[in-house]
């Protein structure tokens, strides 16, 4: 018998999340899948150029959402949902990570009874001003199957009084970073076309609407980045462009020291990861992969889900404060070397084998 599994995915972290569970599943006679994008990021960069990039299907459909606001984004989201599934009457839906889309993919798997997986669940910041915890939380109380990357996360779900079918899988990032070993060498030939050596630099990226809704915020960000007086390599998110414009604040990126790239692809950032002397960023994605990549990291957000990469010695949380980065910038050094707290570039086959137990035995 096989089984249909529909993933719902949105952006571009989905899509990373995607690529090594969809190979697992393609070795799997008993699944076949299909992928909606409901078009959370539609630029080029952000979402084509990753889908070829990292060998995924096509996506079925496009629901092309959009950039709206969140509930509007999640309403057609719904919307557009209820006639695909009546169609494709999946027998699992996964869902990545902690987006809008995320949300509404639960919330529609939940109203049309059909079994969810959420692949990146657990996660906690304990903040429901941010907006992705609310949607971490809206996921995870309609979800049915965990997969869970740390033990941390697993400590949450035990605390909300979830134990049943949570999975502590690893995180499917360090699976897709393992796979792409040699594609990942290839991609540092960036460093050699922006005149970037290794140690040499630090790769910054900044997106997260805490930071970029606010001027005061995303200034002082840039005017630490500028003090560093290094090489700064930064390929820039659109709503970060946007922002820095809006707020008149293009003189920051201007001088020498800056590389303002447009967003590039999965394995040149693994490369940049890789050989920078360290990481200025918001994004849990970059966090992640700079502890798989022993890169220490500076989290210009005012905290972290991913507690283990900060226990461990690898990030350090300085928030939006000019100070703050500019002092550990001066005493940053390696982590512990050699920990496996992320995971051991396994998760998604255990997921798959998750799934087909699951299903099989309904």
């Amino acid at each position: 018998m096989s089984y249909k599994i529909l993933h719902i995915v949105g952006n571009r972290p989905h899509l990373i999340k995607l690529a090594p569970v969809s190979r697992a599943i393609k070795k799997e006679t008993q699944l076949k899948q299909l992928i909606v994008h409901t078009g959370q990021h539609y630029d080029e960069m952000m979402s084509d150029h990753f889908i070829k990039q990292l060998g995924l299907p096509t996506p079925s459909y496009n629901l092309e959402i959009g950039s709206s606001g969140a509930l509007r984004q999640m309403g057609t989201t719904l919307i557009k949902l209820e006639d695909i599934l009546k169609i494709e009457i999946p027998d699992l839906i996964l869902v990545y990570g902690d987006t809008n889309s995320t949300a509404a993919g639960a919330i529609a798997a939940a109203k049309s009874n059909i079994p969810l997986g959420h692949v990146e669940s657990g996660l906690r910041e304990f903040d429901k001003q941010i907006p992705e915890e609310v949607n971490k939380l809206i996921t995870d109380s309609v979800t049915d199957l965990f997969f869970v990357p740390t033990h941390t996360g697993i400590m949450n779900l035990k605390n909300e009084g979830k134990e049943n079918h949570v999975f502590h899988t690893g995180d499917v990032g360090l699976d897709l970073v393992f796979q792409s070993e040699k594609e990942i060498q290839l991609a540092e030939s960036i460093l050699g076309q922006n005149n970037l050596e290794k140690n040499s630099y630090i790769l910054m990226t900044c997106h997260r609407a805490n930071n970029t809704a606010s001027k005061d915020k995303l200034q002082a960000i840039l005017e630490a980045a500028n003090e560093l007086n290094q090489k700064i390599f930064f390929p820039i998110h659109p709503r970060t462009a946007n922002a820095i414009e809006a707020y008149n604040l293009g003189h920051l990126i201007s001088n020498v020291n800056w590389i303002v790239h447009e967003p590039i692809g999965f394995f040149e950032t693994q490369a940049l990861i890789k050989n920078a002397r360290f990481c200025l960023t918001d994004s849990g994605g970059i966090i992640k992969e700079s502890y798989f990549h022993e890169t220490p990291a500076i989290i210009t957000d005012v905290q972290t889900e991913w507690l283990e990469t900060i226990e461990e010695g690898w990030c350090h949380v300085a928030g939006p404060n000019k100070h703050k980065i500019l002092e550990l910038a001066k005493t940053i050094k390696p982590g512990i070397k050699g920990k496996k707290s992320l995971g051991d570039g396994r998760a998604s086959n255990k997921i798959v084998e998750i799934i087909v137990n699951f299903l099989s035995t309904k």
